[in-house]
């Protein structure tokens, strides 16, 4: 329930990966924003277009103002 304009997720978790959650979530709420954060450079190599450009990623490590500006940069990308 409610608004949700961004998910950030990592590409890499136990049980589902960030993408197989990305599209899930698309599914119920189209045009959400993805931000995916990753420290594996080879899951990165494979996000490709994952969702027609509606995702990006931010590599680890990374400070917290690095973090609020690409979440800045994704929310007003939309």
């Amino acid at each position: 329930q409610g608004h949700v304009d961004l998910l950030l997720t990592d590409l890499v978790m136990g049980g589902i990966s960030g993408t197989v959650t990305a599209e899930r979530l698309q599914s119920q709420r189209p045009g959400l924003r993805v931000l995916f954060m990753s420290g594996y450079s080879e899951e990165a190599e494979n996000l490709g277009d994952f969702d027609g450009g509606r995702s990006t990623l931010l590599s680890k490590p990374f400070t917290p103002d690095a973090l609020a500006r690409r979440v800045r940069e994704v929310l007003d990308s939309a």
